[in-house]
């Protein structure tokens, strides 16, 4: 076993005590010396309230994880790469395009790594799924994301404000997926964005897209959904039907099962950054993120209900 390389993980809310922390403890390659927060803590790590804080009185930490909401990452991220630290960001990486393309040429410069992860894409149907659809002919795709935002960002003001991204923050992640078990670009062709009266962002989304071959795509985001949660993407092929569900945890190929088993998608994450880092490499895929900058350039928004959450 290879020594754990020292890490700094940035913006201890949900996501970093659900998955982040649990997933470095369980792997081979980190370990949590530095957490930087202004409300939450890590036992056993410094803690620090201020990033420019950390960033200063600790040169000897070079790997940075931000698990911030994306309005306050970019500021981060190119303070850490300035000062020599390689980064991984959660998704969605960056609140534009604009600065998660900046972020990457400055990761270049300095010659550090930068991982803008997308931890869907790591599910365990996704790879069998791209190395089935690589030979085949695709002939439809149809998206159906639909989750209850109030089991899975309780109290998260943010995400409904500017930079929040709203029903995009879950639907993004099946984007990545898309976007990695599909062969070239998918582009956008109309979309119709929901926005609650009484908030910045929307709560659902009906996306009309189209693979580089002309194969139709829809999407159907909400954020509404009671019950039974649904993340399933069905792909029509010249061989049959392949289908992922539960966020592409299950594999299904012509009605019966090829995978399924626990979820091991940020333990994945941080396997692939220890290897970019070893390798000197970087992983800065903003496919997702443009087809969302694209949904609102081609959308037509509609106002709704006000939404309680």
């Amino acid at each position: 076993m290879t020594d754990r390389i020292p890490l700094a993980l940035v913006g201890i809310g949900k996501i970093a005590r659900d998955q982040h922390i649990p997933s470095i403890a369980g792997g081979n390659d980190f370990v949590v010396s530095v957490a930087v927060s202004r409300h939450g803590k890590v036992e056993g790590a410094e803690n620090f309230t201020d990033f420019d804080a950390f960033l200063a009185a600790r040169p000897d930490i070079k790997v940075v994880s931000l698990c911030t909401p994306p309005e306050v990452r970019f500021d981060m991220a190119k303070a850490a790469i300035a000062a020599g630290r390689h980064v991984l960001m959660e998704k969605p990486p960056a609140t534009t395009l604009g600065e998660a393309e900046a972020l990457t040429k400055l990761a270049e410069d300095a010659g550090v790594t930068l991982f803008a992860t997308w931890h869907s894409r790591f599910a365990l149907g996704v790879e069998p799924a791209r190395q089935w659809l690589s030979d085949k002919v695709i002939q439809s795709i149809s998206i159906v994301w639909k989750e209850d935002v109030r089991r899975w960002h309780p109290g998260q003001d943010w995400i409904w404000e500017p930079g929040g991204f709203g029903v995009f923050d879950p639907g993004i992640n099946a984007l990545s997926i898309l976007t990695e078990i599909v062969p070239g670009h998918i582009m956008v062709e109309k979309s119709v964005i929901e926005f609650p009266e009484n908030k910045k962002q929307p709560i659902a989304a009906s996306i009309a897209m189209r693979t580089v071959d002309g194969a139709p795509i829809s999407a159907e985001f909400d954020w509404r959904q009671e019950g039974p949660q649904t993340w399933d993407i069905t792909v029509q092929t010249n061989a049959g039907e392949l289908r992922l569900s539960k966020g592409g945890s299950e594999l299904y190929i012509g009605g019966v099962e090829h995978a399924s088993g626990p979820d091991r998608e940020y333990a994945g994450i941080y396997e692939r950054f220890a290897k970019l880092i070893r390798a000197r490499q970087s992983d800065t895929d903003y496919q997702p993120l443009r087809i969302v900058a694209d949904s609102f350039l081609c959308g037509e928004r509609k106002v709704v209900a006000s939404f309680e959450d």
